[in-house]
């Protein structure tokens, strides 16, 4: 296998797996995706949008379904009167720590062949790749 045929299929292993737990919890990988961006920050709708490659009426929506279920809430900005910011309610963060949990806990799973050296290296290497290049 190479190098591309490695990175593919794992991605289609971790998406296995964020797939699953999201719908254990009747979430999609998306809003999955959105709650692990709230977990430790409270960005505003277009930094969200930025962050999942989502158009403005897209995250609207997104943000608006996670928000009739209790997960976020939308704050005024305070230095801006325009713009809204997206925080985790108590339930919202819950769900986050429940669903990290079982995401850890399953690709855990998943490297647990590898050994601690090993492991360590592809959390090294992966860190790398997933890194921004600086601007140039």
């Amino acid at each position: 296998m190479d190098t591309t045929d490695a990175l593919v299929q794992l991605s289609f292993q971790i998406q296995r797996i964020l797939t699953a737990v999201g719908a254990e919890r009747d979430l999609s990988v998306v809003q999955l995706r959105l709650l692990g961006i709230l977990r430790d920050r409270t960005p505003g709708m277009l930094e969200l949008g930025r962050h999942l490659g989502l158009d403005k009426s897209s995250i609207t929506g997104l943000v608006g379904r996670a928000e009739k279920r209790g997960l976020v809430r939308r704050l005024p900005s305070p230095h801006d009167g325009r713009a809204v910011l997206v925080e985790l309610t108590p339930l919202g963060q819950q769900f986050t720590r429940d669903g990290e949990a079982e995401v850890n806990r399953r690709i855990a799973e998943l490297t647990a062949r590898l050994s601690d050296p090993d492991r360590a290296r592809l959390t090294a290497l992966a860190a790398t790749l997933v890194t921004p290049f600086p601007d140039a």
